[in-house]
């Protein structure tokens, strides 16, 4: 018999002559083949046993459900059985590496989740009185006092819900600093090849119109160009440090004195902070506004949609234009500062960003993660990351082609191509044989100045010995690769799936449970 890419099943009848013929189940090892939840039940069936009894009259009135719920009925094992084998199809970071690069896929201590957990915290609600949640309000206040700390700007908005959303927070922010200045007529964000992908989509979203700047052979931005764009119609510049490239903009005080000179206003994309934090502090670089991802920088959780928060800082120039709500401390205590009562001092705010203040439990998790690590702690991280991002990079320069190599020490993350691989062999075949080896891959295509780009982001909780599996792994695959090994591309061989059509996986999902008999 022969095995095939979803489990054993005979190659021919002739070739079970003798011995037992295998069924075809699409199990693999100790890994379950794990039909649908509905395919298991039926809502026919239940797996609870109820006595006969009098029924109650019901005081739900004309809420009362008029037909079945449609959802299967399982017993207890079944259930847990069920969400426990889908739970071992994913991949996370409590079981190995997570090598996204601008992802920051990195360790969330568990001294974190205890904290969160706490009553008065996990259990807060928004509309409840001000004087019933003042430590919850504290714990905010203390957050936003440490984030302007670490960053050297003014003041910081901390409803943002995620990255994209801090992002359009500070633009918008921009945009109504420039119409209370009476120049509204400047619609054009400048936004270089190195930025992160949302940047132009947001500016774009906020009614800007976006031109790119060119990168310089090193992967940085292109100073004399941007400087050559400016203009009476140029907002400002959204400019990712460190960029994309894993490169530090080290020109970023001299393009935000020439922005600034020019009329314009600087945001910076905070998501890599993790590289600089406790190290560089961007207001010192003439930056107006930044975002920061509690979710990569401050190891609170990330994926799955969320829960996401991206706290937005701004310099004194932008401060009287951020959204509300901000938490202010009283001689009474903690309070919510909105608009009923931001009175004359906060007059000119753009508005607000969500219905309520933002994500309590990451807040929390993030306060104490800055509390736990201390400013040392907090230097240290950076110094990790870094250390561990270019023990990558000259781990792997000489097996794989590494643009970025001779552009000094790279920031947060490791930057490869697929340039030396074999004709006909792509970054894609590399990312699916990682999968045999045991790892997660990289990020792939991204950034676009750079072809077939395998971006690896190690971050600082990475052990050298976690560091060296990873390298040899993907040193081995890259060997295959520039060899030609042909059974790249029928890679992964040992994942529950094959390789997927992405195409076809993208363009048109199934994604609705549909009964046949229906």
């Amino acid at each position: 018999m022969t095995i095939n890419q979803s489990g054993w099943k005979p190659t021919s009848p002739e070739a079970n002559t003798g011995e037992a013929q295998a069924t075809f189940t699409g199990n693999r090892a100790l890994m379950l083949e794990e039909a649908l939840i509905f395919e298991i039940g039926d809502s026919e069936t239940t797996g609870v046993d109820f006595a006969d009894g009098d029924v109650a009259g019901s005081r739900l009135g004309d809420l009362s459900r008029k037909g079945p719920i449609g959802l299967p009925g399982l017993s207890e094992p079944e259930t847990v059985r069920h969400y426990t084998r889908l739970s071992r199809q994913n991949y996370a970071i409590d079981l190995g590496l997570f090598p996204l690069g601008s992802c920051t896929m990195k360790h969330n201590p568990r001294l974190n989740e205890k904290m969160a957990r706490l009553p008065g915290f996990s259990d807060v609600h928004p509309l409840q009185p001000v004087d019933t949640v003042q430590g919850a309000l504290e714990v905010i206040h203390q957050l936003a006092h440490w984030l302007v700390t670490l960053t050297g700007m003014t003041s910081v908005a901390m409803s943002p819900k995620a990255g994209a959303h801090g992002e359009l927070c500070g633009i918008l922010a921009i945009k109504a600093a420039l119409e209370k200045r009476g120049e509204g007529h400047r619609k054009v964000i400048l936004v270089p090849e190195s930025a992160h992908g949302t940047n132009p989509a947001t500016a774009a979203f906020a009614g800007f119109s976006v031109e790119d700047i060119p990168a310089t052979e090193d992967g940085r931005v292109d100073t004399a160009a941007l400087k050559a764009r400016l203009g009476p119609d140029v907002a400002g510049v959204m400019i990712t440090n460190p960029n994309t490239c894993g490169l530090f903009e080290r020109d970023l005080k001299d393009i935000s004195d020439a922005v600034h000179a020019a009329g314009g206003y600087v945001y910076c994309d905070g998501a890599n902070f993790n590289a600089i934090v406790g190290r560089v502090r961007p207001g010192d670089l003439g930056v107006d506004a930044m975002h920061i991802n509690l979710h990569k920088t401050f190891s609170t959780p990330h994926g799955g949609g969320g829960p996401g928060s991206g706290p937005v800082v701004f310099s004194e120039a932008l401060t009287p234009f951020a959204p509300l709500p901000f938490v202010e401390k009283t001689d009474e205590g903690f309070r919510l500062v909105e608009e009923e009562n931001a009175d004359d001092h906060h007059a000119d705010s753009f508005g607000r960003m969500v219905a309520f203040h933002g994500q309590m439990g990451m807040f929390t998790r993030a306060l104490t993660y800055i509390l736990s690590h201390g400013a040392d702690g907090l230097r240290q991280v950076a110094e990790d990351a870094v250390l561990n991002a270019n023990y990558v990079l000259r781990s792997l320069e000489n097996t794989l082609d590494a643009p970025f190599a001779k552009s000094g020490p790279c920031m947060h993350e490791a930057i490869f191509s697929d340039e030396n691989l074999a004709e006909g062999f792509s970054t894609i075949d590399v990312a699916k044989a990682l999968i045999d080896e045991g790892f997660h891959p990289m990020t792939m295509y991204f950034p676009l100045v750079v072809h077939g780009a395998m971006l690896v982001e190690p971050t600082e909780t990475e052990s050298k010995a976690a560091l060296d599996q990873f390298i040899g792994a993907l040193a081995s695959v890259a060997e295959r690769a520039k060899a030609g090994d042909p059974s790249l591309k029928t890679a992964p061989h040992f994942a529950p799936r094959a390789r997927l059509d992405e195409t076809l996986a993208a363009r048109k999902p199934v994604l609705v449970w549909k009964d046949k008999a229906a």
